[in-house]
């Protein structure tokens, strides 16, 4: 009988409980469902994650890297200015959210569902990812001679969450649209002003 690999068996536990958690949400999912989606017995599981909460950082860690990289991506293979290039980003939900499997930010979603419980960890993980996105933009702003970059970043962080709400609860992909085109105004209102 071959030996199991512990890191793949730990790879496939975390691969199951993804598609779960992001398809059904956290608390809609039991660790009954993810051990069964992974082949795995409970007791597994828990030798590989001491806790439900364990897994959800786990999953989190997973979609971080993933998610920066694509949200970059979309904003730097772009053509144009800092704004031009920004509201690209943005315009790229359209085509995402027209995937019916899309259900928004993973780690907003987290962060909601787990707000009130204990889960501090997983709550962690998704405020780092959302400030390192931040300061991805806050960097893009000054190198641009944005005026106030660190405002402007943030208002266009309320902009990302607000469009993918908004395509989430209408099923409405114009929302993206809508939001590239206030990114750049707001961006543009502000260009130029930064080195004065």
């Amino acid at each position: 009988m071959a030996r199991r690999d512990p890191a793949a068996t730990k790879a496939r536990i975390v691969e199951a409980a993804s598609g779960l958690f992001y398809a059904r949400g956290i608390r809609a999912v039991g660790v009954d469902a993810i051990a069964a989606e992974a082949g795995v017995t409970k007791r597994t599981m828990y030798k590989h994650f001491d806790s439900k909460d364990a897994l959800v950082a786990a999953y989190l860690e997973t979609r971080n890297e993933p998610v920066l990289a694509g949200l970059i991506a979309a904003a730097t293979e772009a053509e144009g200015d800092v704004a031009d290039r920004i509201a690209a980003m943005f315009a790229g939900f359209a085509d995402r959210a027209s995937n019916p499997s899309w259900q928004g930010c993973p780690f907003a979603r987290a962060a909601s569902e787990l707000r009130d419980d204990d889960a501090a960890e997983p709550v962690r993980i998704a405020g780092t990812h959302k400030h390192t996105f931040e300061h991805w933009l806050q960097t893009q702003l000054a190198e641009a001679a944005v005026a106030e970059p660190e405002t402007v970043a943030r208002q266009l962080m309320v902009l990302l969450d607000g469009c993918i709400t908004q395509i989430l609860i209408h099923r409405d992909p114009a929302y993206a649209a809508a939001t590239a085109e206030a990114a750049r105004c707001l961006i543009r209102a502000r260009m130029g002003e930064g080195d004065a």
